[in-house]
């Protein structure tokens, strides 16, 4: 039986630890979500600090050169919507 990923408004999510990979590594451009700072709430923690990078797919492209674009969010939620704007946006192009 295989298992899909999860998804959020039909791109795939991939988390390791405090990083998430949002987007198909097939496309041109996938997003890594960072989590830099946590804050607990109600004995959860919450992510309150995320810094997010859009990047090429482009194995021949040094890191550096891979990030294209580069933003810092206060909580997952405005996180993801940010990377979902440009994800939509670099899968029409």
């Amino acid at each position: 039986m295989s298992k899909g990923f999860f998804t959020y408004k039909g791109f795939p999510l991939v988390r390791h630890e405090d990083v998430i990979y949002y987007g198909s590594m097939s496309d041109d451009y996938v997003v890594m979500l960072q989590i830099l700072k946590k804050e607990k709430v109600n004995d959860i923690d919450v992510a309150s600090k995320i810094k997010i990078y859009h990047m090429s797919t482009d194995l021949a492209l040094p890191p550096n050169k891979a990030i294209t674009k580069t933003s810092e969010k206060s909580s997952l939620y405005e996180a993801l919507d940010l990377a979902n704007a440009w994800l939509s946006r670099s899968t029409k192009n």
